[in-house]
């Protein structure tokens, strides 16, 4: 069923990982879908294909969501090929785990509040102004967000800002009829510093403990989760947060 049909969906971030699965989501469910990269245009030129495959219209558009004017240039891209914006999901981010608060430095800081929070930000505030009435803004937050983890202060800190822009802005537009909500994700096996297997074996074991439901969380958890947020099934459904952890106590 097309539920999405002739939507136009902006996601950033979405050549890889979690970006990808909700990209190729709304795909399969009739939504023309603009991809964002940063800087790799192979993993998003195979995206563009496999959606293009799908019998929708699709885009890729470089733009590094730190700079605040290639976000704009990526809206102005959007509308341009497409006439407008139904859906907008702000998931590009970075992940810095295992480094206590005694040893982030500045420039790991900066790095990381400028993608996660800075970029988050400006995505949701180009939404705000650029989505037709009635339409969705999400944002791909953290469970670190929820659940305070040792090593992943500065990670968990530039998620949690753009988590009460959620709670403001789903106000201050919601007589539009737009919707802005929070995916909270657990940890995400095959993406993000899960994307290896073998990778952080300790956090990873930590992690799985921690679940009820004895796992990572995968793409298709998420991407179930933003198909609800985009669809006409919660459009009552505004300033939310909703983790999607397998009830995991971190």
């Amino acid at each position: 069923m097309k539920i999405l049909n002739n939507k136009v969906a902006v996601i950033t971030g979405s050549a890889r990982g979690l970006g990808k699965a909700i990209a190729e989501r709304y795909a399969s469910l009739g939504a023309n879908i603009v991809i964002n990269y940063s800087k790799d245009k192979a993993s998003a030129d195979e995206v563009v294909s496999n959606i293009t495959a799908m019998g929708v219209k699709v885009i890729a558009v470089q733009a590094d969501v730190s700079v605040v004017a290639d976000i704009e240039r990526l809206f102005e891209e959007a509308i341009k090929a497409f006439g407008k914006i139904d859906i907008v999901v702000a998931n590009a981010g970075i992940e810095m785990v295992e480094t206590p608060v005694t040893e982030f430095t500045e420039s790991q800081f900066d790095k990381l509040f400028s993608i996660n929070t800075k970029g988050a930000y400006f995505t949701m505030q180009q939404a705000a102004k650029k989505v037709e009435n009635n339409g969705r803004i999400i944002y791909i937050a953290s469970s670190t967000t929820a659940f305070p983890i040792p090593g992943m202060a500065i990670y968990g800190g530039s998620k949690s800002t753009p988590r009460y822009m959620v709670d403001v802005l789903s106000k201050e537009i919601g007589h539009k009829g737009i919707t802005v909500n929070t995916i909270i994700p657990f940890a995400v096996d095959h993406s993000g510093i899960f994307t290896d297997e073998n990778s952080y074996p300790e956090l990873r074991k930590s992690l799985i403990d921690s679940c009820p439901m004895g796992r990572l969380a995968e793409v298709e958890d998420v991407a179930n989760i933003a198909e609800f947020f985009a669809s006409d099934l919660s459009s009552f459904v505004n300033g939310q947060h909703l983790l999607v952890n397998g009830g995991a106590n971190q």
